[in-house]
């Protein structure tokens, strides 16, 4: 059988993530590595198509990697390109603008998280996606994590028994760009142009806690700017209008409560960059990136306190290390690779507008709670 060729609109990924994750270490990889294998024996084989605004960057790109096409003229290019998939990346104020375009061009689309700014903005996608009849997908990339993919196994396995509660710890010390630069782009600093840690993270956390335990039924959140002032890619100094920490308690499906510490203003003191620690009554997880340990009942030590000897217990040392008893690839690749084939076979994406949108519900839910100081319910 003949393989079949996907170009691809990727608008946006000069930036950090989406260069790295989703042309380098996705596309382009699927790319190197000769396409996406299909049933019958052929492959599904992946053209880029740079989309952006700074046309030295794309230029330059597109050089180094041997892409054949760019582009800085969108309208242009989903009216007169046959690529069939808009892939967007840009920041989020951008991007309702654009879908829609797409949309009315008739390109399937994957995008990045936040999909919108608004709940309103989401399900005016959803709607115009549906319309349409293209197959709409969402990064959902924390899903296909090694850590969480075994976390899944444990959840499906039912080794937690009855799962009580999730504690998440999320982030790290973003510098502010003064002693040493920023390792995120200033943009996620500053609310008018979309920045914020619940805008940003919410939107994981829901889809995290809604595939791997249960829907959040309700919020009670407290976003804070911890770092007023910061420094930008030029070195000028600037107000930081968007919340740069989140800590939130999300109530969910069978009383699983789940307490989430997001927060770019945080020395790691960790394995990982980001944990979740799962309690059942038959045993505990805690997952990362990448590793994943457990405790059983059985092997649950009998701590009692005592605050006048020191502890002599190395409880980190009593915890077992699951086995990967697979190959996990890159978590981005994996979903892009999941997105194509879903197109190629005509079958709806299982992470779609209406999955973004829950997430901006939740977003909206965090930012209510904190600014009206209650809970809330979805």
């Amino acid at each position: 059988m003949a393989d079949t060729t996907y170009r691809i609109l990727m608008n946006g990924v000069t930036g950090r993530m989406g260069y790295r994750q989703h042309l380098l270490r996705s596309i382009l990889a699927i790319r190197e590595d000769g396409g996406v294998p299909l049933g019958d024996g052929s492959r599904l084989q992946v053209e880029p198509v740079l989309v952006g605004r700074n046309a030295d960057k794309l230029a330059r790109m597109a050089a180094e990697h041997d892409i054949a096409d760019w582009t800085t003229d969108l309208d242009s290019a989903l009216a007169d390109d046959p690529a069939p998939i808009y892939f967007d990346a840009q920041v989020t104020s951008e991007r309702k603008k654009a879908i829609l375009k797409a949309i009315a061009a008739g390109k399937h689309v994957y995008t990045e998280k936040p999909i919108a700014e608004s709940v309103a903005e989401g399900e005016e996608l959803v709607a115009a996606a549906k319309r349409a009849g293209v197959i709409d997908g969402v990064v959902h990339d924390k899903l296909y994590l090694p850590g969480l993919m075994k976390l899944k196994r444990l959840v499906d396995g039912g080794f937690f028994g009855r799962i009580l509660s999730v504690r998440g710890e999320f982030g790290y010390w973003v510098f502010e760009g003064d002693y040493l630069p920023a390792q995120r782009p200033s943009w996620n600093y500053r609310a008018e142009d979309g920045g914020g840690m619940v805008l940003d993270m919410f939107c994981h956390w829901n889809y995290v806690l809604e595939n791997l335990f249960g829907r959040v039924e309700a919020v009670t959140a407290k976003a804070v700017t911890h770092v007023p002032e910061r420094w930008d890619e030029q070195g000028t100094r600037y107000r930081a209008t968007a919340d740069d920490a989140a800590y939130a308690i999300f109530e969910l499906e069978r009383d699983v409560i789940a307490q989430v510490n997001s927060s770019w203003a945080v020395r790691v003191e960790r394995k990982e960059l980001v944990e979740f620690q799962v309690d059942g009554t038959h045993g505990s997880a805690v997952a990362g990136l990448f590793g994943c340990r457990i405790q059983t009942r059985e092997a649950t030590p009998k701590p009692v306190w005592n605050p006048d000897l020191p502890t002599t217990e190395d409880f980190r040392g009593q915890w077992q290390e699951v086995p990967d008893n697979q190959e996990f690839g890159n978590g981005f690749r994996a979903q892009w690779e999941q997105y194509l084939l879903d197109v190629h076979h005509g079958r709806p994406h299982p992470y779609d507008f209406a999955a973004g949108v829950r997430g901006l519900r939740l977003v909206d839910a965090g930012l209510a709670s904190s600014a009206e100081g209650r809970r809330v319910e979805l």
